[in-house]
């Protein structure tokens, strides 16, 4: 029995009726999911709505350009093209935030497997738990498109595990795991959840701090410089941002003020 099998292009396409996803591709092997849209989006190609998955990527990578890898058919690896165009820029750190509720509930709706959300970028299990999923969102320069790109693990093995706070759906208990459906349920609720982004829906922002594993934690974010804010993480801002209260002041940081955001001993 292949307890990897394939994921299937034609069942992802033809579970797209009523949702904006416009191309949806599979390639066997690629170095980046992130990249290849991007390098598409320069090509002239407009991108937007575009969804691409990848068996195994070569050259996967996060946040500050950390490189992570899982063996093929392991992980649910996808990209998809969004346009922003119209949409100030500083409402562009919620997609990340979004993309992540739609992971949550996604999981949750097909494997029964709870876990939560650690600002700005990773699904985790508990606020110390091991991570199940990390997002990462770029802009598709010249065009106002953001492409968020995320690696969500399957049936990874603890063996095979790239870090030793890695874990996957198999791992947490899952009975089976078939990244199929799995796919068309995550495209369904990234939609909804991106029409929210559209919409202003204040629903998305109460939705994430109920999946949220970070707020009303202590925490110590590290910045550049190996400066660092300590305090507790009281709230997410309008823009995506986090807000933590250190005792004397409250400090406003975005994803791309840290280095690390980590849980903080009183």
């Amino acid at each position: 029995m292949n307890t990897r099998p394939p994921l299937d292009v034609t069942v992802l396409r033809d579970g797209l009726a009523g949702l904006p996803w416009r191309r949806v591709d599979v390639v066997e092997e690629t170095g980046s999911t992130n990249a290849d849209l991007l390098a598409r989006a320069a090509a002239g190609e407009d991108i937007a709505g575009s969804v691409l998955f990848a068996e195994y990527q070569s050259e996967g990578r996060g946040r500050h350009g950390r490189h992570w890898s899982a063996p093929a058919r392991s992980q649910l690896s996808v990209s998809v093209g969004v346009d922003a165009s119209g949409f100030p820029v500083e409402t562009w750190g919620w997609l990340p935030l979004a993309t992540g509720v739609a992971v949550v509930d996604a999981v949750a709706e097909v494997t029964g497997v709870r876990v939560g959300l650690k600002w700005p970028n990773d699904v985790l299990v508990g606020p110390d738990g091991g991570k199940l999923a990390g997002i990462l969102s770029e802009v598709a320069s010249p065009s106002q498109v953001i492409v968020v790109g995320l690696g969500l693990n399957a049936t990874m093995t603890a063996e095979e595990a790239p870090d030793p706070r890695a874990t996957s759906l198999t791992q947490l208990g899952a009975a089976t795991v078939d990244r199929n459906p799995l796919a068309q349920v995550l495209l369904r609720h990234l939609a909804a959840r991106i029409d929210a982004w559209r919409r202003g829906d204040s629903t998305l922002a109460g939705d994430y701090l109920s999946r949220s594993v970070t707020v009303g934690t202590r925490v110590r974010a590290i910045m550049p410089g190996d400066q660092t804010v300590v305090g507790v993480a009281e709230a997410i801002d309008e823009l995506g941002r986090l807000v933590i209260d250190t005792g004397s002041e409250q400090v406003t940081v975005s994803a791309g003020d840290i280095t690390h955001l980590r849980p903080d001993e009183p």
